[in-house]
């Protein structure tokens, strides 16, 4: 079992084991203490004392860290001190009458190789095969890199692999794409084959999937904070993330990975969305942040090294700004390359973008089937037809001319609708019109006209699709549609918005106080992942879970900007 530790950066002792109880409580299974900012190596009258009362009084089993500024920590003092520390933290049992020397002592590759005295110091103070002492403590052999990957990357796992004395291997390096994480996950798989305990995490953004996915490779541990501030190293999640986000003691080898594809992506509320719904029906999966440079070429590189990794487990992925129209790019380039695993839905042709990605695996892993699908403009059509019926009699005005205008255009068009598309720029709106009445037919069926003619087109429904009265978007607090051309329009009429956050936006909320109708961007946004969920799972999605679970994340950071 991979095991879950809190790393505790020591001030002071008291504070620390309150952190390690805390730790405890919330379902750690053992603390780092990172005591490089506490011990000093000059003052050996109080500070070695009291961090052998600290490992004592701990609550979980523990490592000890002493990391110097070198490898990223906050130790300045000399390695002599350092290094005789470790040997009373290992020998405490006999040398101080402590009851528990610490489970482990973390050691950097780079001092432990630095002389053959200080290897034979901190041999004498960890269990090893040599061992002649009574000691308990295993040692935790590490090599990090806060700024990118080590060249020599392999010379040092093999350097630490091959020590007798080391119990455990570590390497961290600061991931420069997802791509990195292929690599340390496949470091995991050769030490377990070759029964060697190893922990391989990216450090930064790109390299969360290795901390949340080391159970699907049996690392060793993975590292989580109690808190987002005290992370000890960046991309650190915290306990309560990665137990329920992500949901990490079900994760196994087993497990599909899915996740949202966008830079940025760390706003996105589909990992709460999805990783809920999996554990509803029951479905071996975890979803996560997939952040991706925004070129098409990091796009493609990286996408498919992950889809062609037979045990990265790669099944299904949302995908948003900027890469919807660089996903069908890839799947039309890689069909006309003779890839005939790859296979697009008319809608996303249509649209020019796609939003969801689909992976069929044979039983040895590979990828046997890709589709890539747009489930935005489907799901918007769903939700008009639940207000409205039947589209074919009913006329939609869509403002705006961007990817989502496109798609519930192409929908609503799709089901027999008539379109009047409005953006503030008519040029826009008059190219999205030709370039759609070329998959559509009769011309007649679409148009454009300016907003302020919205009152006689007297339409069944408004669908707003631009970002006007989005929280951080252009114009926020304001409303596409003015009040009176609002307040003209047909008592019938559905007002639709694609935006999400605010829940209510000022044209939902103009719109409700004149009694008219509503669908908002949460239903919306609900509709398009359920049609993603079935993809993935072929299972009903649990709509109302999804809409409990977006609901109450919108409301919380609404509460938080104070909105």
């Amino acid at each position: 079992m991979t095991l879950i530790c809190v790393p505790i950066f020591v001030n002071d002792p008291e504070s620390a084991l309150a952190d390690a109880t805390e730790a405890r409580d919330r379902g750690a299974d053992l603390v780092e203490f990172r005591i490089d900012g506490f011990y000093s190596g000059r003052d050996d009258e109080n500070e070695v004392p009291a961090v052998l009362r600290l490992v004592a009084r701990c609550p979980l089993p523990c490592i000890v860290t002493c990391r110097p500024v070198l490898e990223g920590g906050q130790y300045d003092g000399p390695d002599d001190a350092r290094v005789s520390l470790y040997e009373r933290l290992g020998t405490a049992q006999t040398a101080a009458g402590v009851e528990h020397p610490p489970t482990y002592l973390d050691v950097e590759l780079a001092t432990y190789a630095r002389s053959e005295n200080i290897r034979q110091k901190i041999n004498l103070a960890v269990d090893h095969p040599g061992q002649v002492r009574d000691v308990s403590t295993g040692l935790v052999l590490s090599s990090h890199d806060f700024q990118t990957r080590p060249e020599d990357l392999f010379r040092r796992i093999n350097r630490m692999v091959a020590e007798p004395a080391c119990r455990v291997a570590k390497v961290a390096y600061r991931a420069r794409s997802l791509r990195d994480n292929l690599e340390l996950l496949d470091i995991l798989a050769e030490a377990r084959a070759a029964g060697k305990a190893m922990i391989a995490l990216g450090m930064g953004p790109y390299g969360v999937p290795s901390r949340v996915l080391a159970p699907k490779f049996e690392a060793f541990l993975t590292f989580a904070t109690l808190r987002a501030e005290a992370a000890t190293a960046p991309g650190q999640p915290t306990i309560d993330e990665l137990l329920q986000l992500y949901r990490f003691r079900s994760i196994g080898p087993s497990t599909r990975v899915y996740g949202v594809i966008g830079h940025p992506v760390e706003h996105s509320i589909s990992p709460a969305v999805h990783n809920a719904g999996f554990e509803a029906v029951g479905h071996d999966g975890v979803y996560l942040f997939l952040p991706i440079q925004p070129e098409f070429e990091q796009f493609k590189a990286t996408l498919l090294s992950l889809i062609d990794h037979p045990s990265f487990d790669l099944c299904g992925c949302s995908v948003t700004i900027p890469h919807k129209e660089h996903l069908l790019r890839l799947a039309l380039e890689q069909y006309e390359e003779g890839d005939g695993r790859w296979h697009t839905d008319n809608l996303a042709r249509v649209c020019g973008a796609a939003n969801t990605l689909v992976i069929r695996r044979d039983r040895s892993g590979r990828a046997e089937r890709i589709d890539v699908l747009n489930t935005d403009g489907p799901a918007a059509a769903a939700a008009l037809e639940l207000a409205l019926g039947d589209l074919r009699s009913h006329r939609v005005v869509v403002l705006g001319a961007g990817g989502t205008a496109r798609a519930v255009a192409a929908s609503v068009l799709e089901r027999g609708g008539q379109v009047v598309i409005i953006n503030r720029t008519p040029d826009r709106a008059a190219r999205l019109a030709d370039e759609l009445r070329a998959h559509f037919a009769p011309a007649a069926s679409l148009l454009t006209a300016p907003l302020s003619d919205l009152p006689d087109l007297r339409p069944n429904a408004v669908f707003n699709c631009t970002a006007v009265g989005m929280t951080g978007g252009p114009g926020p607090g304001q409303s596409p549609v003015p009040d009176e051309l609002l307040g003209a329009l047909p008592r019938h009429s559905v007002i639709a918005d694609s935006v999400y956050s605010p829940l209510t936006t000022p044209l939902l909320a103009s719109a409700r106080q004149i009694s008219l109708q509503t669908i908002d961007g949460l239903a919306l946004f609900v509709g398009q992942a359920a049609l993603q969920f079935q993809a993935w799972t072929d299972r009903p999605a649990p709509r109302g879970l999804f809409t409990q679970v977006a609901r109450e994340i919108l409301e919380s950071r609404a509460a938080q900007a104070g909105q």
